[in-house]
């Protein structure tokens, strides 16, 4: 039965995926709080650094860019969503400091885009780089819309629309595994109905933001928040709305300009989010971060590398007299 819903959510996002980019659509009126969750609908929940097991498992990375997320990878590079947006010369806060910056590489090959500052970082996240990602607990952060009205079938709750636009949180899930999408590696989570009090899932404004991983017991920045299942209905007309969604059973879905019954099943039909691989992106951000050494240096590296040859060819011949 598992398979048979990881496919389901597989093929509603590669039919909905232009419905449903985190796009940077800036302040809701109403205020809420970024990130639901299936245990509560506190608007304050999670709104500070998490400790215990989870301490520095990515909040004190997580800056402010663009109206959402973003997160220091190097001395002078933060990283985000290409789609998020944002000018080069604009300001990117993280912990109370500013940082202007000079320029922006965005990945060919993803979503991805990694920003340069004028200043540099005191400290940044350390990258997760293997590829086995699936079935790992997983920490993410965002800064979008909250829990708003419940959505139900038949007076059965089977999630929550979107709501406001306020201050960064955090949540947890566990990889469910991988898709590919236009030729860029995703992470997919479901948003499971009992999974936790921290089990969350994403909503429009959370873009850009960490999702991060343990590798070798150190929490690692794994994924890059890009987007979410939906939107839903509850009936086969109108426009429907975008919510989170533990069971997409009994609702309907988008299919080109139609929506499609979801049949109920015995168990609860989860949506997903989804984040940009970093592992799977990790020699272009390398390339980008670990720029190649320019000519003089090249030049200078050589000079280095004849006099210890020299040297050592000096050493040989008096040890041998």
């Amino acid at each position: 039965m598992k398979d048979n819903v990881a496919s389901f959510h597989r093929a509603a996002f590669f039919r909905n995926i232009a419905a449903v980019l985190f796009l940077a659509l800036g302040f809701a009126a109403t205020p809420g709080r970024a990130i639901i969750f299936d245990s509560t609908t506190n608007l304050t929940y999670n709104t500070t650094a998490p400790t215990g097991v989870l301490a520095n498992s990515g909040w004190q990375f997580e800056g402010y860019w663009a109206g959402c997320l973003a997160t220091p990878i190097a001395s002078n590079f933060f990283i985000t969503g290409q789609h998020v947006g944002g000018s080069v010369g604009d300001a990117f806060l993280l912990n109370g400091t500013s940082y202007t910056t000079t320029a922006v590489y965005d990945d060919p090959g993803s979503d991805l885009a990694i920003w340069k500052v004028s200043t540099a970082f005191s400290s940044w996240a350390p990258l997760y780089t293997a590829a086995n990602e699936a079935g790992s607990p997983l920490v993410v952060f965002g800064s979008g819309n909250g829990p708003g009205a419940a959505v139900l079938v038949d007076g059965q709750l089977k999630g929550w629309q979107w709501f406001g636009y306020s201050a960064e949180r955090w949540g947890e899930n566990v990889v469910t595994g991988t898709i590919n999408y236009n030729g860029s590696t995703l992470l997919y989570a479901n948003f499971d109905h009992g999974a936790g009090v921290n089990e969350a899932t994403l909503a429009s404004g959370d873009s850009g933001g960490g999702v991060f991983i343990q590798q070798n017991s150190v929490w690692s920045l794994a994924g890059v928040n890009f987007a979410v299942d939906g939107p839903f209905n509850t009936t086969n007309t109108g426009v429907g709305f975008d919510a989170a969604i533990f069971d997409q059973g009994g609702l309907y879905t988008p299919n080109g300009t139609n929506w499609d019954y979801v049949t109920p099943q015995t168990t609860n039909i989860p949506s997903s989010f989804y984040a940009t691989s970093i592992s799977a992106r990790q020699d272009w951000v390398q390339s980008i971060i670990v720029p190649e050494p320019s000519a003089a240096a090249l030049t200078g590296l050589g000079l280095v590398v004849f006099l210890a040859t020299v040297r050592r060819r000096a050493q040989r011949a008096t040890r041998s007299f």
